[in-house]
C-alpha cells in the first residue's frame, strides 16, 4: 500500500490489518478476540473516519461513546487495545501527533456487585455438603479449587502428575483451553508458574481419587467440550439448597484468598498463591479486606498505646 492510499485508508481498516499483523499468533485466543471485539466497537462508532484524520478531538469524542455503554474499566482496556495502534501509525508517519495523550477515561457507573466470596462458617457448611463420590465429578473440583484457590482454567489442566503427594503440592504449570477447541495452553502469566501447597487430608483425598488414572490425562476433563456454566451452575445449585449466598466458581477463588487474609497471611504470600502478577493485583482486588484489617490493627495498636503509663 502506497503512502497515498494509507493516507486515505480509514481507521477501522487500518486497525483491523494492525491486528491481523501483529496481534494474530501473538496473543492468546482470548486475548485476540478481545481485540476482534474492540474493532467491531471501531467499525460501529467511526466507520467514516480516515486514518490521518484521527485528531485528539475525534478520539475523545470515540472514547465518550464507548463509555456510554461501558464501565470506566473497560473503557480503559479498549483505550489501551487501541493505542498500541495508533502509536505506531504515528511512528510510520501516517498521524502527525499522538491523538490519544492526556485522554480522558470515562466510563458508566459500576453495577452492583454480587457477593464474591462466602465466610469461613459458610464455607465450612458448603464442603461439608459436597458428594464426593468415588470417581471424579464436579464437587472434587469444587473442593480442590477452595482449598487452593486455582483459577478455572487451571484446575482444569490438572493431571494426576500435577500432585506431588508426598511433599504436599500442586505443580501450576498449564492451563485448558475451555473457551476454544481444549488442549493445554501456557500459563496467563510467568508469575502463574508455581508451587501451591495443599494440607494432608486433601492430598490423600487425591492419591486415592487418582490411583487408577493416567499421569498426563486431565482428571477432570472427560471428552468433549467444558462450560463454566455447567460447574457453576452446579455450585449455585449447592448454595441455594443451603440457605448460602450464591457465589461463582471464580467467588470460590475470592474465598480463599479472603480467608488467608483474615488469617493473617500476608499480602506478598496470598499473591504467590493465586499467581498474581504483583501484589498490586492483590491488593487491588482485595482492598476491602485490608482496609477492614488496617481497622483491627487501629483498634490493637490503641490498645497498646492505652496499656502504657
Amino acid at each position: 500500500m502506497s503512502v497515498a492510499e494509507k493516507n486515505k485508508e480509514l481507521f477501522s481498516s487500518y486497525y483491523e490489518r494492525w491486528v491481523s499483523i501483529y496481534k494474530d499468533g501473538a496473543v492468546r485466543d482470548v486475548t485476540l478476540r478481545k481485540y476482534h471485539m474492540t474493532a467491531q466497537w471501531v467499525r460501529k462508532l467511526i466507520s467514516d473516519v480516515r486514518l490521518c484524520d484521527m485528531t485528539r478531538s475525534v478520539y475523545q469524542q470515540l472514547i465518550n461513546d464507548y463509555a456510554k455503554h461501558h464501565e470506566r474499566q473497560t473503557t480503559m482496556d479498549f483505550h489501551h487495545q487501541l493505542k498500541g495502534a495508533i502509536l505506531d501509525a504515528v511512528d510510520e508517519g501516517l498521524i502527525k501527533r499522538d491523538p490519544t495523550r492526556k485522554a480522558i477515561i470515562k466510563g458508566r457507573s459500576p453495577r452492583d456487585k454480587k457477593i464474591k466470596y462466602l465466610n469461613q462458617y459458610e464455607l465450612h457448611i458448603l464442603l461439608k455438603n459436597l458428594e464426593l463420590t468415588e470417581d471424579v465429578n464436579w464437587d472434587w473440583f469444587i473442593l480442590l479449587i477452595a482449598k487452593t484457590g486455582l483459577r478455572f482454567s487451571e484446575a482444569l489442566a490438572l493431571t494426576r502428575a500435577d500432585f506431588d503427594f508426598a511433599h504436599q503440592t500442586l505443580n501450576i504449570n498449564k492451563t485448558w483451553d475451555y473457551k476454544g477447541n481444549g488442549g493445554f495452553l501456557p500459563t496467563k502469566n510467568r508469575s502463574s508458574v508455581r508451587k501451591v501447597q495443599i494440607d494432608w487430608q486433601t492430598v490423600m483425598q487425591f492419591a486415592s481419587l487418582t490411583r487408577n488414572m493416567r499421569e498426563d490425562i486431565p482428571i477432570f476433563v472427560k471428552g468433549g467440550r467444558i462450560y463454566n456454566s455447567t460447574v457453576n451452575g452446579r455450585l449455585e445449585r449447592l448454595c441455594r439448597n443451603l440457605n448460602l449466598p450464591v457465589i461463582s466458581i471464580h467467588g470460590l477463588r475470592h474465598t480463599h484468598a479472603s480467608l488467608l487474609l483474615f488469617a493473617g497471611v500476608s499480602i506478598a504470600s496470598v499473591a504467590r498463591r493465586l499467581g498474581h502478577a504483583s501484589m498490586t493485583t492483590t491488593q487491588k482486588t482485595y482492598l476491602h479486606i485490608i482496609q477492614e484489617l488496617e481497622n483491627q490493627d487501629i483498634d490493637r495498636v490503641m490498645r497498646a498505646i492505652s496499656s502504657l503509663s
